[in-house]
């Protein structure tokens, strides 16, 4: 496993396991103890999963197992938009997330989505995280111009951003303002999130078995790379394996440009963020019924 080193100092995996969609809870548990089983040590929810208490019991699971320690282990929880009202919000939102996980502490807290007051938000974070509840925080979905305007005005800059990245939405001015601020970028849909199809490439295919590796080892490879933090997302033993399969083969200058040149930047319904609609939708989204 590689490693990202955060502005604050702390150490990252470079690949993780995402559980977005993962509602069933004893689903969610057995998927997040075959990842760490497999190598994963990086384990990302978030409130509106659903399922921050499933990924606390798995945790307690594979610590009282001896497969890893907590200090190990890199968890990853969001705030959710309902509760980025104020900052009395936030702060019941970091403390129900914290509860409801058995955790005592998040290695990394990120505001889900930049919306409502996530400035009054950012700063119940800031404090939870002087308070040693956050080891580190960041943000997600921060297009450049809001990531800016972001780092220009908080206390504590973020330290990560977590938004969409893989070859058909590189977002190569997002990568370039997010190491301006010293941001670590990394990725939500690394293989694409579905509504790609990376592996029906045959230029992808070619690199894969030029390598003797799958194409999603390939798409994963040059997110990583590319300095990208990587979280795909599975419920199936052999592609939990295989996703984290990525250390022992690098790609060349030419296949990254090759890979490069399947961007399409923002196009179609593929991310919503810019849609008041959506952002409307967000808002309405209530995780504490």
């Amino acid at each position: 496993m590689e490693y990202a080193e955060l502005s604050n100092g702390m150490k990252m995996p470079m690949a993780g396991f995402g559980v977005f969609q993962v509602t069933d809870k004893e689903e969610c548990k057995q998927s997040v103890l075959s990842a760490i089983r497999a190598g994963y040590r990086l384990i990302d929810t978030a409130a509106v999963y659903g399922n921050e208490d499933a990924v606390g019991d798995a945790v307690r699971e594979a610590i009282a197992g001896g497969l890893c320690t907590r200090e190990e282990l890199f968890i990853t929880s969001k705030l959710w938009v309902q509760d980025m009202a104020s900052d009395e919000t936030a702060k019941a939102g970091i403390d129900a997330s914290l509860e409801k996980s058995g955790l005592e502490y998040f290695d990394l807290y990120l505001l889900h989505q930049a919306m409502r007051d996530y400035f009054s938000a950012w700063r119940a974070m800031e404090e939870a995280y002087e308070a040693g509840k956050l080891r580190a925080i960041g943000v997600s979905n921060f297009y450049p111009h809001v990531l800016a305007n972001f780092c220009e005005t908080v206390r504590i800059r973020p330290m990560v951003n977590q938004v969409e990245l893989h070859p058909y939405f590189a977002q190569p001015a997002a990568l370039e303002t997010m190491r301006y601020y010293n941001v670590q970028p990394e990725a939500w849909a690394p293989l694409g999130g579905g509504r790609h199809k990376p592996y029906e490439n045959a230029m992808l295919q070619g690199i894969a078995d030029a390598h003797k590796k799958s194409v999603a080892q390939v798409v994963l490879r040059w997110n990583v790379q590319r300095g990208v933090i990587v979280i795909p997302k599975s419920t199936h033993q052999e592609r939990i394996e295989e996703n984290v399969a990525i250390w022992d083969f690098s790609l060349t200058e030419s296949e990254m440009a090759q890979i490069d040149a399947l961007d399409l930047g923002y196009v179609g319904d593929a991310v919503k963020h810019f849609n008041p609609e959506f952002v409307r939708a967000c808002v309405g989204v209530n995780i504490h019924d």
